[in-house]
This record gives structure tokens, sequence and C-alpha cells, in this order.
């Protein structure tokens, strides 16, 4: 679960490297965020001569939670760590690799993401 101020690892190589939620997007006084939701961000930490630059704004799409996932046939999915990645306004991604799991969930909306990952589970 993903709130405004909570901290991320962005998990493509897009050049950012830390991210801060600000706004969740869809309803107007949503308050959490799960895994295949858009968020609205800042950029925190980038590595230098990268094309993003810290306190940007950006977009990006959540593809690991701490949070427990559950699933309709029970499976349960818990990642170490808060990731999202970086997308642009028709909702593809700004990196060419995406590093690390990332759910299944995502292949609905997000085929792209998905077809850049590594490993889906």
């Amino acid at each position: 679960m993903i709130q405004p101020q909570t901290y991320l690892n962005v998990a493509d190589n897009s050049g950012a490297k830390k991210l801060m939620c600000i706004r969740i997007l869809g309803a107007s006084n949503r308050r959490y965020a799960r895994i295949g939701d858009v968020i609205v961000a800042v950029i925190k930490a980038a590595i230098p001569n990268s094309s993003l630059k810290r306190s940007q704004i950006i977009r990006a799409v959540i593809v690991r939670t701490c949070k427990e996932l559950k699933r309709d046939d029970g499976m349960i999915i818990r990642y170490d760590d808060n990731a999202a990645v970086i997308i642009d306004q028709e909702g593809n991604p700004k990196g060419s690799r995406v590093f690390g799991a990332i759910a299944s969930e995502l292949r609905q909306n997000f085929t792209k993401i998905v077809s850049v990952a590594s490993e889906v589970l």
C-alpha cells in the first residue's frame, strides 16, 4: 500500500533511482495505491548525466509492494521492497529494461512493461 510521501525504488534503467509518491491517480480521494496503479511522483535521486533529473515530476506505475497481494486463486505474493517503473503519458515505459520480478496483474493494462521485464510472477 503506497500513499503520498512513500519512497520507492525505480525498477527500470531510465536514470532515476528513488521516487517519492505525491499523488495517486484514479478517484479524487484515493488513499492507497496497489500493484498496477499509476501515481505521480518526484525523483529524489538520479544517476548523473541522465535525461531524468532530481526534483522532476513524473508518472510511474507500481510493480512491487511490501504489502501482500492476494490473488483470486488464494496465492499471496509479497515483495521485499516498494518499486515502480517510470512511464510516459501514454503508459509506455521510459526505460528499455525492467529489473527484478513483477506481478502478472500488470499484463492487463501495461503489456509493454511486462514484455521488457526479466521475470513475471
